[in-house]
């Protein structure tokens, strides 16, 4: 039996609820942490489904605060989702549950249809039933996006930004289920009038991240000397946003944001895949230099630098060139602005994977979902 907010916190009435869902994810788990740093009367629930790419080991350090559940689920569980909504009244759902990796998109497509666009669907639903009981002018849904809905901007035109306004024309599966996601979540405030918000980020880099995407793979890769792969020219430009930067544009939002608007969230990094590869090579050489590698003593190799392991592949499928992202509205209309420089948290980053050596051979390896599978199943 669920326990009530009360009986959990031993707090009758002042303490508000949020729905976390995918909060064992990246971005997710950091989130939490933000919040929890930030608002002391807050009970957070965070339901993940523990896909590859949910992690307890994340929220470790959390796991038994009284203002903080953990349940396992899926989103698309409508009867689930029923029974937490009517157990905890929340206040607010920060959605990020979500498959997202373009590759797998492109060899699974359905599976992103289900979670990202059927799930958003069923989470929509139970918020609306459980809050038309009510006065709901307080409640705020927040859908987290991606930039990568807007599809690609020409390279020749530096100019160019994705605002609020710019059409959706999303060029993969993976784009194309957020895209419909989106379309719901707007459909909700104007149909229903659910107060929802949409965030639509750039490109996240910062801890906790899986090593399937750009900046922890090249940082796994080159610590165990395996070949650092770059797709094409290495030219395609993308738009770095360090995760902790997000987290406050998302309270932000939940704060000052009007329902029904949109919000773009950009770090003012326009970067090369290249460059990103090479600044990571350079920072390693620096702060964990080959000949101290024991990957590389054991093999007795004459690398001098990781930049060595650089390997040019074929071309992703459906590759967007370029994405920049136009903030003004977030500064302008809420006063939000990225405070990170970009090279001081990449550093950061690679240290924090250097520290963590452990957790990047279990999530590589699986052993923590074997480990939270017997806990929670």
């Amino acid at each position: 039996m669920i326990k009530t907010v009360s009986e959990l916190t031993g707090v009758k009435s002042e303490v508000k609820t949020m729905l976390v869902t995918g909060g064992a994810g990246f971005i997710g788990s950091n989130f939490i942490h933000y919040m929890l740093k930030q608002e002391k009367d807050i009970f957070i629930v965070n339901l993940d489904k523990l896909t590859y790419a949910g992690n307890l080991e994340n929220l470790k350090d959390i796991e038994n605060r009284k203002n903080y559940k953990f349940l396992k689920g899926d989103i698309c569980d409508s009867r689930l989702l029923d029974i937490i909504f009517k157990e905890y009244d929340f206040d607010f759902v920060v959605h990020f549950a979500a498959e997202s990796h373009v590759d797998r998109s492109i060899l699974e497509p359905n599976i992103f249809i289900e979670t990202n666009v059927v799930g958003t669907a069923s989470l929509l639903c139970s918020a609306k039933k459980k809050w038309e009981e009510s006065e709901w002018h307080e409640k705020r849904f927040l859908q987290i996006s991606t930039d990568e809905v807007y599809g690609s901007l020409r390279e020749d035109k530096k100019s160019d930004k994705f605002t609020e306004k710019t059409s959706l024309k999303p060029r993969s599966p993976y784009s194309a289920s957020k895209a419909s996601a989106d379309h719901l979540v707007k459909s909700y405030f104007y149909t229903y009038g659910l107060p929802t918000l949409i965030t639509r980020c750039s490109n996240n880099y910062g801890p906790y991240q899986f090593p399937e995407k750009l900046i922890p793979l090249i940082i796994n890769n080159a610590l165990n000397n395996k070949m650092l792969p770059v797709y094409g020219d290495g030219k395609n430009i993308r738009d770095w946003l360090y995760v902790e930067d997000h987290c406050d544009a998302i309270y932000t939002v939940l704060r000052k944001g009007k329902p029904g608007e949109v919000y773009n969230i950009g770090g003012n990094n326009e970067l090369e895949n290249i460059y990103i590869v090479n600044k990571i090579c350079e920072m390693l050489d620096e702060l964990y230099p080959i000949k101290n590698n024991l990957k590389f003593k054991i093999q007795n190799l004459k690398s001098v630098s990781y930049k060595d392991l650089i390997t040019y592949v074929k071309d992703r499928l459906g590759h967007d060139r370029r994405y920049a992202i136009d903030a003004t509205k977030m500064k302008k209309d809420l006063g939000w602005a990225p405070h990170s420089v970009f090279e001081e948290k990449l550093k950061d980053t690679i240290g924090w994977y250097l520290k963590n050596r452990d957790w990047v051979k279990h999530v590589t390896t699986g052993e923590y979902e074997k480990y939270y599978e017997r806990m929670y199943d």
